[in-house]
């Protein structure tokens, strides 16, 4: 009987290094976030089967149920494309097919990435650029009417910038990189009144 527990034992701790090499080599976060979370019951599991009552339940409350759920809101809170957009403008655009295949693009090649995007409303223009200097959001989509393309899209991320630029297919944006300057200048602009 004894060594059906040792063998049991073994096939317990050696999930271990296999859970292990599971988290560092999954590329979905979501799927990482569990796998972490069944790393850690394993961890309390061996320790608890090893006598050491104390240390498994500090890692199944701390290093699991704690840590898997702050992993989880800062993984919900980071994976997000926030676009800024006048929110006078948002219900035209909602219905305009040049917006609508712009956010479409915009999800698909988020998805890839396991990212989402959010559309958020804007009063003015000053309210829009301030937002994008003091970083609320990270790009903004603003539509002109007196111009062959009609959509132009300000991304202040420099990877989500060439990621964009590379696979957007859509050409009813003209798509540009926001520097620290074009960021910043709402502000010394503010600043001078």
């Amino acid at each position: 009987m004894n060594h059906n527990l040792d063998t049991y034992l073994y096939i317990i701790v050696a999930l271990l290094p296999l859970t292990s090499c599971l988290v560092v080599f999954q590329v979905n976060p979501y799927h990482a976030l569990a796998l972490r979370g069944i790393l850690g019951a394993i961890a309390a599991l061996v320790y608890a089967v090893l006598g050491a009552a104390d240390v498994a339940l500090t890692e199944a409350l701390m290093g699991t149920l704690l840590a898997i759920t702050l992993y989880a809101v800062a993984v919900r809170s980071s994976l997000v494309l926030r676009v800024g957009m006048l929110a006078d403008a948002a219900h035209h655009l909602q219905e305009e097919p040049a917006f609508i295949q712009l956010t479409t693009d915009f999800r698909k090649i988020l998805s890839k990435r396991h990212m989402r995007l959010e559309l958020v409303p804007y009063n003015d223009i000053h309210a829009l650029q301030r937002a994008l200097s003091e970083k609320e959001i990270h790009a903004t989509c603003t539509h002109h009417l007196d111009v062959d393309t009609p959509l132009r899209t300000t991304i202040r991320i420099p990877r989500i910038y060439e990621i964009m630029e590379t696979e957007l297919t859509s050409p009813q944006t003209v798509l540009n990189y926001a520097t620290e300057i074009d960021v910043n200048l709402p502000k010394l602009e503010e600043q001078r009144l």
